[in-house]
């Protein structure tokens, strides 16, 4: 069992969870709310990642973080190292690709919150940032706690776009799914059997705890 690539990837995981929490929020907010030109055509971007290949997306990261693109020029003069083959990489990678599993379970949410429940909280003179957090993330928590579990979930077994973005560095951005497939490679199936089955435990287990606390969420509303 590689354990350093299964914390890398709880610590790759657990920080694209914090990273995309407030995205998901705000996005997800003004995405049920709001109507706006080019609505659905920023909805098809944001779920763009769903149906490209990873390879495809892959490149595409990978040509934005490199030192021939702004970003990556930027980030290579600031902390003095590139940014692609770097954990701060990998975080940046599975934040662009995990946007659709955190911010379209986050506005199925707050599209669930019935308008009256918005307009009376206004008509008590709440602010808009009071409601939010008083009113509609209460209601709307059992589709943020899917987005964020879904987005914990995706990123544990993210492969290509890791691939691609970070290579396979031990300690740095070999995660649990590129040491399953090394183990594959060498021929190594009960290893791989191994990590296997645990990452299928771990996110069986975290997609379980996330239906137990969505009807106990539920429950307390109704």
């Amino acid at each position: 069992m590689d354990w350093s690539a299964l914390l890398l990837s709880l610590r790759l995981a657990a920080w694209t969870v914090v990273l995309l929490f407030p995205v998901s929020v705000l996005l997800g907010r003004l995405l049920a709310y709001k109507q706006f030109r080019g609505k659905a055509l920023s909805e098809a971007m944001i779920m763009l990642p769903l149906v490209l290949p990873p390879t495809v997306f892959g490149y595409y990261l990978l040509v934005l973080l490199g030192r021939g693109a702004p970003l990556g020029e930027a980030w290579y003069q600031l902390v003095g190292q590139p940014l692609v083959f770097s954990f701060e990489g990998l975080i940046f990678a599975s934040v662009i690709f995990n946007l659709p599993f955190a911010i379209q379970p986050a506005q199925r949410g707050f599209e669930a919150v019935p308008q009256d429940v918005r307009e009376a909280a206004a008509c008590c003179g709440m602010s808009p940032w009071r409601s939010l957090l008083q009113v509609e993330l209460p209601l709307a928590w059992p589709g943020l706690m899917t987005a964020m579990v879904l987005t914990f979930a995706h990123t544990l077994g993210e492969f290509g776009i890791v691939l691609m973005v970070g290579g396979s560095i031990p300690g740095e951005t070999r995660t649990i799914a590129i040491a399953i497939y090394d183990r594959v490679q060498a021929f190594d199936y009960d290893g791989a059997a191994v990590m296997s089955a645990v990452l299928v435990g771990i996110s069986l287990f975290t997609i379980g705890i996330t239906y137990l606390l969505s009807a106990r969420v539920g429950r307390r509303l109704s």
